[in-house]
């Protein structure tokens, strides 16, 4: 299925000048959301890991699958103030401004091997800071896992020199 097709752009969203490519329209298709699913599950074959770590909050939409299909756990990671335990937390800029990430403190293991699954690579930024919650709680990071790419963003150059890059759907 070319899910280009599904998935549509908003101009000017969130700002004037952006092309915002609205993922929503593939889980509203059941037949697109599961082709999505499928062709991450393919981008992954053969790659060894333990747990997925989830990105609040379009990557648990495909973590959750994913973590199902693949039979591995899935870690959230939130928001600051959403998770109820002890928790690490990062700050970290990004397209738009400025963010703070947060993950349970014992929901990785050191030694762990975690594939970080988000819906949308840009620039970066949020991916870079879960790779480092990840790193701090003793895991390692196994790759980045994206539905799509924005590859004029080049956040996949920030991302490679930590862990292979895997997208599904392209734009240049």
């Amino acid at each position: 299925m070319d899910l280009k097709s599904v998935i549509r752009g908003i101009p000017d969203f969130p700002k004037p000048g952006i092309l915002f490519q609205d993922i929503t329209p593939v889980m509203t298709d059941p037949e697109a959301y599961a082709a999505a699913v499928d062709g991450l599950v393919d981008l992954l074959d053969g790659v060894e890991f333990d747990t997925f770590a989830a990105i609040e909050s379009r990557g648990f939409i495909f973590g959750g699958p994913l973590a199902l299909d693949l039979e591995k756990g899935m870690v959230l990671v939130r928001k600051a103030g959403k998770l109820p335990a002890d928790v690490r937390s990062v700050d970290y800029d990004l397209e738009y401004g400025s963010a703070t990430l947060e993950i349970h403190s014992e929901a990785i293991q050191a030694g762990d091997s975690v594939m970080i699954v988000d819906d949308l690579l840009a620039t970066g930024g949020t991916a870079l800071a879960t790779a480092q919650l990840v790193r701090e709680c003793g895991g390692e990071v196994a790759g980045f896992l994206f539905l799509v790419e924005l590859d004029f963003l080049k956040g996949r150059e920030k991302l490679e020199a930590e862990a292979p890059v895997f997208s599904l759907v392209n734009y240049s």
